[in-house]
């Protein structure tokens, strides 16, 4: 298995408004946890069809992510406040997800988790 590092791409902090640098700090403190909870997961799975799984997990987390933010920007638009940084955030869990299906033997192994966990949820409902 490869090792995976997650980045900031310097577009989305070049988006941020000039201010003290702070959204740009966050989201580089953000982005070295999930880093390093990438890495415990690699180093505790005992093959890449596990790794895989694990990574799903926090693939559906970003997806989550993804669905709140984008859920505030109409929400600030609507209060009259700028949505940049929810925009920068969704954009930021959406560049992560790309970057973890960059890497060959992982985006293969996501979509083969992915549509084991499809068939498991239809099973699961249609038995009820």
């Amino acid at each position: 298995m490869d090792e995976i590092q997650l980045g900031v791409p310097q577009p989305l902090v070049e988006s941020l408004p000039d201010d003290d640098g702070a959204a740009a700090q966050d989201m580089h403190r953000a982005i070295e946890g999930y880093n390093a909870r990438l890495e415990r997961l690699i180093e505790a799975a005992a093959d890449e069809g596990e790794a895989a799984e694990a990574i799903l997990d926090l693939v559906e987390h970003f997806e989550d992510r993804i669905e709140r933010f984008h859920a505030f920007v109409p929400e600030l638009r609507a209060w009259g406040q700028s949505p940049i940084y929810a925009i920068a955030w969704r954009n930021l869990y959406a560049d992560c997800i790309e970057q973890l299906y960059e890497h060959d033997w992982l985006a293969a192994q996501l979509d083969r988790e992915r549509n084991a966990r499809l068939v498991e949820d239809g099973i699961r409902l249609s038995d009820l």
